[in-house]
């Protein structure tokens, strides 16, 4: 599974790291420590909290984009079907659901937990691997 550091983690969550560290400090979401001692945080753990904190309408620091703008952010679910499959990703305070084909996903790999960026154009939503 993939880890975040609380920099990347606070880019995901569209915060500052200093807000980041200071959940991580409160214990609003888990952290561990790899073997350079730098505090990560566990993707599913990310993921659970980006949720939690976009219902919770409390982003301190609220992101100003264009529609058509990328919104990179962290995969929170995943619904697979025989063909299609729907991929949520959490971007900030901004929540984007894409349909596309069961293979795209295994192609691309998509995990919960895993960075990505959904990419808006009218009524589109497409996903990048990060």
């Amino acid at each position: 599974m993939q880890s975040y550091t609380i920099g990347q983690a606070a880019r995901l969550l569209g915060v500052s790291p200093d807000t980041a560290r200071r959940w991580a400090d409160a214990g609003r979401v888990a952290t561990h420590r790899d073997e350079t001692g730098r505090r990560l945080i566990d993707g599913r753990d990310l993921a659970a909290f980006s949720v939690e904190l976009a219902g919770s309408g409390g982003e301190e620091n609220p992101s100003y984009t264009s529609a058509r703008n990328a919104f990179p952010g962290i995969v929170t679910a995943i619904k697979l079907g025989d063909v299609a499959a729907q991929v949520e990703i959490q971007a900030g305070p901004h929540r984007l659901v894409s349909l596309l084909t069961r293979e795209a996903v295994e192609e691309l790999g998509l995990e919960v937990g895993m960075e990505a960026t959904a990419r808006v154009k009218s009524t589109n939503v497409h996903i990048d691997r990060s």
